[in-house]
């Protein structure tokens, strides 16, 4: 018997020896090849989940997106919809028997629904303009949507004006204010986003506010969670931005309209700050809604606000909590809320009680898209981490029980050997402790010396945090054989609100200082190569990197993407004026201090380490002029560096090939100026 049992424990350690040894580090093929899961959205009845599954053919250069079913109790996945057009966004009617979904199989963005047993879909809106964002109706006989119009025009007005603008010669753009482009698209033409009501039974629509000269939801942030019916179905919440000059603010205010249409209301006018993404309470009275409190400052922390609809006072939920709060659902009893809120790179499940405190019920990893069953029992949420891709869970209420009900990427992740993940912490800028993620690659060997990349995150305020990024993936990054370590510096949002508050106006300052300290105590740690150590960062981390290569040579190479070189010039093409103005100090003709301390620009005499800069043409945020500036300052100075030049990109690089460029120019980037693997 002992011999049998011996038998079997050496059988099942070779299996697992043959298994492992099958495995290889993580590629670009395996990258795209990774099945990307929206939000899930939990049925009326809770027995059934709703959601997206994006899959991306590199060869046809294109994603496509098909909308699943999968039990709520455990279960294979029903796949409903299937067309090359792809379909999304689905939303359940409240009796549960159809789903809408956005698709655009007949040419243009319209709403279709399907039964929930299957079978083929209809189309139900046919509006020129096109439509996103359906949500139904309590009764279900309406469906909630938007599209991009003229104001004051009709369906027959907006078809002529749109059919004569794309049958023109001339494309010149006449321009009468700020804001006429945002990231990647042109809002020049006069158009404004609108909220519409379309009827299932007759396909009738009515746009609820026809003269509007604003967007619904708001331009340029806002979707689908910033409008909303009451419990009742007699009137809508949305939220918009009413006041002028838009460039150059970030107050957003909610309003009030009955669902028949008329007059709105706001009921946060006196207030200039950011209010939005309204809630309704189950009995309608009140509304939760999040709130950025200091007006120009769209990283000021957001906080949790109820909105009493009798008495028309505003609560403060989230008093004493130093976090963002992020999502945000009602528990069946109003006794208490769901939120989600960024903390030290996680972003765990907090359970809010309005009279007594708040819990976390559910932590480990990155949780988004969260559902409350209306029994209140089960909790439905998606789920990543640096290791894995998102999938559907579910828990109970209390947080126990947590169950993956979707496995679509597991397949791959089995032939995958992902670098170990680890925390470090140091102390940074201002004696802070700092923290960073740090993947290990591949066949790690701690008592050999490893290249290291030490990469930057955007933002300032934003974050390197558990969950799988597609357009910096860490794990691809380390893959080859490096040591990839995340800095968390400060600026950095999950550390309370004065930790990303340091970030402004300092920009070459505080986080500078963490990336130098933090790159000190990846090498104390004894296995990284201190001549063998790179740094790659976009957005911000682009212009991160820009300020190392003219602060420092500790670094042997640099990457530079989307980066900001110029400050005063990247004022004058930028397109939302408050985020310089906050963190700069307002105009640079009106205050140059900051704009002459803090720009690469300003230091170009420094420059040494050999620098790879990307960008893409259609980059309205950072314009591609900075990174031509960079380049030319480099090449001018004899400086060993190349540019990359993406016509079809934007502030982020998608397209499958040109995702595929990118990663195979940046490892062999780091590969001819610090090799790859240990060192023998």
């Amino acid at each position: 018997m002992r011999r049998i049992s011996f038998t079997l424990v050496f059988l099942c350690t070779l299996a697992t020896l043959i298994a492992a040894s099958d495995k290889h580090p993580y590629t670009f093929d395996d990258h795209i090849s990774m099945k990307r899961l929206s939000a899930p959205v939990l049925s009326p009845d809770g027995k059934w989940i709703a959601f997206s599954v994006t899959s991306y053919d590199k060869a046809a250069n294109k994603g496509s997106s098909d909308i699943y079913l999968v039990p709520t109790a455990g279960g294979d996945p029903v796949q409903l919809t299937s067309h090359e057009a792809g379909d999304h966004s689905p939303a359940w009617s409240p009796d549960g028997k159809t789903i809408a979904f956005i698709s655009s199989r007949s040419g243009s963005s319209q709403i279709w629904l399907i039964s929930t047993g299957g079978g083929e879909a209809w189309q139900l809106t046919d509006i020129a303009t096109g439509a996103d964002g359906p949500e139904w109706s309590p009764d279900g006989k309406k469906i909630l949507f938007t599209s991009m119009v003229w104001p004051g025009c009709d369906d027959e007005c907006n078809a002529k004006r749109l059919k004569e603008m794309e049958s023109s010669k001339v494309k010149a753009k006449i321009i009468d204010n700020l804001l006429y482009r945002h990231w990647n698209t042109w809002r020049d033409d006069g158009r404004k986003s609108h909220l519409f009501l379309v009827d299932v039974k007759s396909g009738e629509h009515l746009n609820l506010i026809p003269d509007a000269e604003y967007d619904v939801p708001p331009f340029p942030f806002g979707g689908s969670g910033d409008y909303t019916f009451s419990p009742d179905g007699k009137e809508i919440c949305f939220t918009a931005k009413v006041a002028p000059n838009p460039a150059t603010h970030t107050n957003l205010d909610l309003f009030l309209i009955p669902a028949e249409g008329g007059e709105p209301k706001n009921i946060t006018e006196e207030y200039e700050g950011e209010d939005f993404g309204p809630v309704f309470s189950p009995d309608g009275r009140f509304i939760a809604f999040g709130v950025r409190e200091r007006p120009t400052f769209e990283a000021d922390q957001a906080e949790l606000y109820l909105y009493d609809r009798e008495s028309g006072r505003r609560i403060k939920v989230t008093e004493d909590f130093d976090r963002n709060v992020g999502e945000y659902v009602w528990s069946p009893d109003m006794k208490s809320i769901y939120i989600t809120a960024g903390d030290e790179g996680h972003n765990p499940i907090r359970r809010i009680s309005l009279t007594a405190g708040g819990e976390i019920v559910v932590k480990g990893g990155w949780m988004s898209g969260i559902n409350l069953s209306l029994d209140g029992k089960t909790l439905v949420f998606s789920r990543q981490s640096l290791s894995a891709p998102a999938e559907i869970f579910s828990a109970n209420s209390d947080g126990s029980d947590v169950t993956q009900l979707t496995f679509f990427n597991k397949p791959p992740l089995d032939n995958i050997e992902m670098g170990e993940v680890k925390e470090e912490w140091f102390e940074g800028a201002d004696g802070d402790r700092v923290q960073i993620f740090v993947i290990l690659p591949p066949g790690f060997d701690p008592s050999k010396k490893w290249p290291m990349v030490v990469l930057i995150h955007g933002g300032p305020q934003g974050a390197f945090a558990n969950n799988f990024h597609y357009r910096w993936n860490a794990q691809l990054f380390a893959s080859p054989g490096y040591v990839a370590a995340c800095i968390n510096f400060h600026g950095s949002t999950g550390y309370g609100q004065k930790f990303v508050d340091s970030v402004s106006k300092n920009w070459g300052g505080s986080p500078y200082e963490d990336i130098i300290k933090g790159t000190d105590h990846m090498i104390s740690l004894g296995y990284v190569d201190p001549k063998r150590i790179g740094a790659a960062g976009g957005s911000f981390g682009g212009y991160m990197v820009n300020w190392i290569c003219s602060q420092t040579d500790k670094f042997a190479c640099l990457i530079s993407h989307a980066g900001l070189f110029n400050l005063e010039s990247m004022y004058g093409g930028t397109e939302e004026l408050w985020f310089p103005e906050w963190e700069l100090d307002g105009p640079y003709w009106e205050n140059r201090e900051y704009y002459d301390k803090w720009s690469p620009h300003r230091f170009v005499n420094n420059m040494k380490t050999p620098t790879l800069v990307i960008h893409g043409q259609h980059d309205y945020r950072v314009p591609v002029g900075q990174a031509m500036e960079m380049f030319t300052a480099l090449q001018r100075q004899g400086v060993p560096s190349r540019f990359i030049y993406y016509p079809d990109e934007t502030h982020f690089v998608q397209k499958p090939q040109n995702a595929e460029l990118w990663y195979k120019e940046v490892h062999a980037w780091f590969e001819r100026w610090i090799g790859v693997g240990p060192a023998e």
